[in-house]
């Protein structure tokens, strides 16, 4: 019955396409640049060798992260739908119909505990730029309430995160999250060229940025550099989290899609190579301002407080000039969480729009308001629930849902059908070695690597 709306309500209103390939590819970009590029891949480079994992890394987006991103864009194209019945128009089988929906549940459950924790840190982000302003115009204490941790400056952080994304996704596909996205990931850029340039000028900087681009050949073939790498690949694209798959649904059957997914691809490791070239030599130049950032083993002391804690020491030992440049960074930050934000939000709006064609505006702030106050009751549970939702949701959740796309883009969905579907954009697809090779490559070979993935992060 549901599915039968669906079908009736899309059929009665096209779908909504990106206007633009830049605002397309800015926007899927956007879903994958977030703190796990900023945040999580410059202390990954910092625990593992730096320009070794520098090195692995860019192979293991080659090689993993890239043909399951096609997969799962193709996958949304292909659908037109949101999740549920993208996956389910993968087969004419009733019982793969019915399995393609759990998996697409399983799939879209994903963005939905993601943003729960994720917005609490987006909230952190937003409460630092604001402390980080009232410290230049002097209001000094209450600088520090936002600066600190407690209950009531978590729930107006998270309150304020979640405000920004719905206002963007309530606005609809090309005057919401093209119009945005198309605005915040070039500013994205620009703030991290005005941090770059202005950590180079420190004392430190340049010891810093060889320890990040000066691999050390010997740790390249470090079994757990190379997982450690894999995962970080794998999660920096969001495979698993739905934000392809539904962008891909928005996207116009006449783009090449492989193209895209590759440029998609590059916008997101460049986002991640840059936060390495800006975060590295920052932490080189706190070195030598006396913060201790590695233990006398070589691990980091804390990975986690790396961009609250140690850059933030860094630019207050520098004056006026570093707090002003706090603030640069910590809207850089900003910006990242909220160009994922609104892809998660997305997800289940998409469904819900659809399937029981509620309004854009009304389903945005309602499943909104639904997912902010899960984020509000972590708040007030922190220390038993904030770790455990976001290890449920990253260790398990996504790489689970990754790995059934997988499955099901490889052996439920016929080659011919996948083949015709890229074809559509890239009427040579099979002529080229891509083309020969992604389909037996998806079958076979991701769903070991996403495995693989899998059992590394329980081990």
């Amino acid at each position: 019955m549901n599915n039968t709306t669906s079908s009736s309500a899309t059929a009665a209103t096209p779908r909504e396409h990106f206007g633009s390939k830049l605002g397309f590819i800015l926007a899927a970009a956007g879903a994958a640049v977030g703190l796990g590029n900023i945040w999580g891949f410059p202390t990954q480079v910092a625990s593992n060798g730096g320009g070794a994992f520098l090195l692995v890394y860019l192979v293991m987006i080659l090689v993993v992260a890239f043909p399951m991103l096609v997969v799962e864009m193709a996958i949304g194209r292909h659908g037109q739908a949101n999740p549920v019945d993208s996956m389910r128009s993968l087969s004419a089988n009733p019982i793969a119909k019915k399995l393609g929906a759990c998996v697409g549940w399983i799939g879209l459950a994903v963005p939905c505990a993601v943003l729960a924790f994720y917005s609490i840190v987006g909230g952190w982000l937003i409460c630092f730029l604001i402390g980080a302003v009232l410290e230049i115009v002097g209001y000094a204490s209450l600088a520090d309430w936002f600066k600190g941790f407690s209950v009531g400056r978590n729930v107006f952080g998270t309150i304020a995160f979640y405000l920004l994304t719905i206002l963007i996704v309530q606005g609809g596909v090309k005057q919401g999250i093209e119009k945005w996205s198309t605005r915040l990931m070039p500013s994205l850029f620009i703030l991290f060229a005005l941090l770059f340039v202005y950590i180079m000028m420190q004392q430190g900087a340049m010891e810093g940025l060889k320890h990040y681009l000066v691999p050390n050949f010997e740790k390249v073939w470090d079994r757990k550099l190379i997982l450690a790498a894999m995962g970080q690949g794998f999660f920096s694209l969001t495979i698993g989290g739905c934000s392809m798959l539904i962008y891909g649904s928005y996207l116009s059957k006449k783009e090449d899609l492989p193209k895209m997914a590759m440029n998609v691809t590059l916008v997101d490791t460049s986002v991640a190579f840059i936060a390495g070239l800006v975060v590295m030599p920052a932490m080189f130049v706190a070195m030598q301002k006396g913060v201790q950032i590695y233990a006398e083993d070589g691990s980091l002391i804390s990975s986690d407080t790396l961009v609250f804690t140690v850059l933030p020491l860094m630019f207050e030992s520098l004056g006026l000039l570093g707090l002003v440049f706090s603030v640069v960074f910590f809207l850089l930050l900003t910006i990242a969480a909220l160009t994922s934000s609104i892809s998660m939000l997305e997800c289940p709006v998409a469904l819900v729009d659809e399937r029981l064609n509620t309004g854009r505006k009304k389903t945005s702030w309602v499943l909104g308001a639904l997912i902010a106050a899960f984020s509000i009751f972590i708040v007030f549970n922190f220390g038993e629930l904030f770790g455990l939702v976001a290890m449920i949701a990253t260790q398990y959740l996504q790489p689970i849902a990754a790995l059934m796309f997988c499955i099901f883009g490889g052996w439920v969905w016929s080659r011919a059908s996948k083949v015709k579907e890229l074809e559509q954009g890239c009427p040579d697809f099979q002529l080229g070695w891509f083309g020969k090779v992604w389909p037996l490559y998806v079958k076979f070979v991701c769903p070991v690597l996403v495995a693989t993935v899998i059992w590394a992060s329980f081990g």
